[in-house]
């Protein structure tokens, strides 16, 4: 089969098990000349069995990146058994530090027929329910010193450098934190509020407490007890802080 011929049927495999998988998945394709955007790919495959094996032994010259909102990635990438169908892994979030993977399970790949309509089932039910659990693993790690918040509680944690950080546990909060100025890392989904204005910063804090509070969602700041917090921001108790970590080098 000719080079072109297999591009084309990688792509077009790849529209329609983007188009199966449950939620909201769109595919592009990465051709032979994108050769520094597949070996950063091939870095971030988190896999450590099958593809890794088969990386070990064929140079990634072409791949599908499926992609959620959330920022969860699928590669999809060719057999080199003399079968057909391909493999199929997940991608580790580039943003989140090394220490994050500590003790968490590789969701490694599997290979699919070929057949896009039975191979999404098969994602969907093995590959994906395993990164799925993984990703929730990793971002929770990567809150280090961030309090979790809860369906009813913001957290709202002071950072060294000034800034709030918090990571909510739905949209709504979240709609509301970036109406007032927090920026939401999409990796980790962490939302940040910069600390280079405290006027602007305890402005926003007033008003972000009674939006909320209008959902039925309460607040907490959580700061260092070094920490001053701004007299014009309301605080409540802050929550026990979780335990430090150890770190840890990540194995992909």
């Amino acid at each position: 089969m000719h080079d072109h011929d297999t591009s084309e049927r990688l792509a077009s495999y790849a529209d329609v098990l983007a188009g199966e998988l449950p939620g909201t998945w769109t595919s592009s394709h990465l051709q032979p000349d994108a050769k520094d955007d597949l070996a950063e790919l091939a870095d971030h495959i988190w896999d450590l069995d099958l593809v890794a094996a088969s990386l070990a032994e064929h140079l990634l010259k072409q791949a599908a990146v499926l992609s959620r909102p959330d920022g969860a990635q699928l590669v999809l990438l060719d057999r080199h058994d003399a079968r057909d169908g391909f493999l199929i892994a997940a991608v580790a979030p580039r943003s989140l530090p090394d220490e994050a993977y500590r003790a968490v399970p590789e969701p490694h790949g599997i290979a699919l027929a070929d057949d896009p309509f039975l191979s999404a089932e098969q994602v969907a039910d093995d590959l994906l329910a395993r990164y799925d659990r993984a990703l929730a693993q990793v971002r929770h790690n990567a809150l280090g010193g961030i309090q979790p918040s809860q369906p009813d509680r913001v957290v709202l944690t002071w950072q060294p450098d000034g800034s709030i950080a918090t990571a909510p546990a739905d949209n709504r909060a979240g709609a509301i934190l970036v109406a007032h100025g927090f920026v939401q890392d999409p990796q980790s989904g962490i939302y940040r509020l910069n600390g280079g204005d405290t006027r602007a910063q305890a402005r926003a804090l007033r008003e972000i407490g009674p939006q909320l509070d209008a959902l039925g969602i309460g607040t907490a700041l959580q700061h260092p007890t070094a920490r001053t917090v701004p007299t014009s921001a309301p605080a409540s108790m802050p929550p026990v802080p979780a335990g430090p970590r150890t770190p840890a080098t990540r194995t992909r």
